[in-house]
């Protein structure tokens, strides 16, 4: 059987054949954020040209909003014009197969608990460092969303002057710095003392958002992913200091930290939404 994932990002989304435990066919294009609900939707259909055929059964759509029971989209924060978008309907129509549609970072945690360093886990926190925070969690070997599709979104816990993902995710160097996170890295990787420093502070505050996750939820794996975690060697230290820091001992010595190595992971996981339906 083949399924399409799709991962929309905030600035790019990519779609891929899944068969079997790997992925064929993946295309990639820069998320029109600030555009109309049509132009992302044509977006859409352009990466779906020739990967949806007769032997695609089903679809798997990863978003970066909250996403309830019937597949609509709210509080799409990084693409305003997605409040209330029947995401699901309006591609079952189009293409007259089963659509799932869930938060990108319930797509990342699910990807890792089918495909990735989650397997022999079941309970699992995947966070994914970007443009913001997102928690997606696994719970008792199933994915956990809540009562209407908002459990995990601990980024928008109050935090300091603003919440939390202000200091946890990608916004922190923009904010605090007015400098890219991929611009730190670079300068980082070059043994820049500055750079380096400010990876400290932002792993101080990342340890305080996992020690949330850790208080809630007590998981046996915390997976980063997203692009800031590609620099985990330079906050690593301070993390783990931080997060031992506000941690019970019991549970910080049982808590394992792990880094997805997977640059494809939402993706895999928005495709593993049609067999998490396949197991119900």
């Amino acid at each position: 059987m083949s399924i399409i994932g799709l991962d929309i990002g905030a600035t790019k989304m990519t779609a891929g054949v899944l068969r079997g435990a790997g992925l064929k066919k993946v295309k990639t294009c820069q998320t029109k954020a600030k555009g109309t609900t049509d132009e992302i939707l044509s977006q859409i259909f352009g990466l779906f040209d020739g990967l949806v055929n007769n032997g695609v059964k089903a679809i798997g759509v990863g978003v970066p909003g909250l996403v309830d029971e019937k597949g609509v989209v709210y509080e799409a924060v990084n693409i305003p014009a997605w409040d209330n978008m029947p995401l699901k309907k309006i591609l079952e129509k189009k293409y007259q197969i089963p659509v799932y549609v869930n938060n990108d970072a319930n797509c990342f945690a699910l990807g890792k608990k089918y495909f990735g360093k989650g397997k022999k886990y079941n309970n699992i926190a995947g966070v994914t460092l970007g443009t913001g925070m997102g928690t997606g969690l696994i719970i008792d070997g199933k994915l956990y969303s809540g009562t209407s599709g908002g459990a995990g979104e601990f980024g928008q816990i109050k935090y300091l002057d603003g919440v939390m993902e202000d200091y946890s995710s990608g916004k922190f160097f923009i904010k605090k710095y007015k400098i890219s996170g991929d611009e730190i890295f670079k300068l980082a990787r070059k043994g820049d003392k500055k750079s380096l420093k400010i990876f400290d502070e932002f792993g101080y505050h990342l340890g305080k958002a996992l020690s949330i996750i850790a208080y809630a939820i007590d998981p046996e794996i915390i997976i980063l992913g997203g692009s800031v975690s590609e620099a985990f060697k330079f906050f690593e230290k301070s993390m783990k200091k931080s997060l031992k820091e506000s941690s019970y001992k019991k549970t910080y010595s049982r808590l394992k930290i792990a880094v997805s190595n997977n640059p494809q992971g939402a993706l895999l996981g928005a495709a593993a939404l049609c067999l998490l339906e396949d197991d119900r």
